[in-house]
């Protein structure tokens, strides 16, 4: 009985060491990635300075950035995507901050050449200068044309009044918006002796 056990347990201890022999010696299976799902490159606290002859134009924050690089329709397509927050301080020619662009999610896409900005997500976008703060949800710049736009619901609120309104086109920096589809609005009057103060400015720079 004692012999019968044992060379059954040999028998059993072979087939398993032949069974981790095959299993180790199969060759694994390709493992497939999609690129349109999957990044090629992670950068967290990115940073970008943009200059002119040694004097800062733009600034630009991102606490996460995701390039995605791949193939669709015979087309080679790239893109970065911005999910954690999207901070933009633009300046005049003398250096003061002009400005601010904020938002929950920015889109870089480049196709051929060619590309487009997109920020969705409270869109926020203040000048500084002409004391004008405009909110959205979804905002486009072109950047052969210097301009931004969109479809959406506006709000542009400064210290002589409110605006609303849906769909907007402005210049790049926000000096001259334009409600394509106002709709409700009011004045705040203000004496002869009113001056609007931009106090961002007077008090330096904003974001180290």
């Amino acid at each position: 009985m004692k012999r019968t056990l044992s060379i059954h347990s040999i028998r059993v201890a072979v087939a398993f060491a032949a069974a981790i022999l095959l299993f180790s010696c199969k060759e694994p299976a390709p493992v497939t990635i999609n690129f349109e799902q999957v990044p090629v490159q992670v950068v967290h606290d990115m940073q970008v300075l943009q200059t002119d002859k040694g004097s800062a134009e733009m600034r630009m924050h991102a606490p996460l950035m995701q390039r995605f690089n791949f193939v669709k329709d015979s087309l080679t397509q790239s893109y970065e995507l911005y999910t954690d927050g999207f901070f933009v301080d633009v300046y005049t020619e003398d250096g003061q901050l002009e400005t601010t662009v904020t938002a929950n999610q920015a889109r870089h896409v480049t196709t051929e050449g060619r590309e487009s900005w997109s920020a969705f997500g409270d869109v926020v976008i203040v000048n500084h200068i002409k004391g004008e703060r405009m909110e959205t949800d979804t905002i486009y710049w072109n950047k052969e044309e210097k301009k931004i736009y969109t479809d959406c619901y506006v709000k542009i609120t400064s210290d002589s009044g409110l605006l609303q309104g849906f769909g907007m086109t402005s210049d790049e920096r926000a000096r001259n918006s334009v409600i394509l589809r106002p709709f409700d609005w009011f004045a705040v009057e203000r004496d002869s002796t009113y001056h609007y103060v931009d106090t961002v400015n007077a008090m330096g720079p904003r974001r180290k």
